[in-house]
């Protein structure tokens, strides 16, 4: 049996592509002998939230042991959603990257995942403090996640000078520091 299981959310149109660095992590995950549940969300160009919170539900039913969520992009929202509906926190640890933020939900693909309506100083996401990690040139969060995201989740932030949404493009496929930080949440993230 585990002593810990993983859970890895991806963002909109993103199909688990082999050389991101959710993909990455979870294989560098299974190598080491850790259960990592790495789901393709339905639909990731025209995402419904209520089939990507059903399929995170289900995922989160099967885990056992510490629950530890990494999260990125849209993914990272659903999670808040995920967390607004259950009564007691849904993971023991929970790292959201590169969440969108609000100027981004004028995007009809996402628009009705928009986290307007939460809030966030309220939200338990997981039972130790969430972290968030992002940028400060995220083009999908110009209004910067360390004030959108962090300050009202009191989340601890590590933020990254010119890491833009912190996906392959930017440079991010293989990311030891995540890797870091799944074994160890003393572990900062970093480029």
């Amino acid at each position: 049996m585990w002593s810990r299981t993983f859970l890895i959310l991806h963002g909109v149109e993103n199909r688990r592509p082999a050389d991101h660095w959710e993909h990455h992590l979870a294989r560098s995950l299974r190598e080491r002998g850790e259960q990592v549940f790495y789901p393709q969300l339905p639909d990731p160009d025209r995402p419904v939230p209520e089939d990507w919170f059903e399929v995170i539900a289900a995922e989160l039913a099967m885990m056992r042991g510490e629950r530890i969520v990494v999260a990125h992009s849209l993914g990272a929202v659903a999670w808040l959603h995920v967390a607004a509906r259950s009564a007691t926190p849904p993971a023991d640890r929970v790292l959201l990257v590169s969440p969108p933020g609000p100027s981004a939900f004028g995007w009809d693909a996402i628009a009705p995942f928009t986290p307007a309506d939460l809030d966030l100083g309220s939200l338990r996401l997981s039972v130790a403090q969430p972290r968030l990690t992002c940028s400060d040139n995220d083009h999908y969060c110009p209004e910067g996640a360390d004030q959108a995201y962090g300050v009202p989740l009191g989340a601890d932030v590590d933020l990254l000078p010119g890491a833009g949404h912190i996906t392959i493009g930017d440079g991010y496929g293989d990311w030891p520091s995540v890797l870091g930080w799944c074994l160890d949440p003393a572990n900062r993230l970093t480029r």
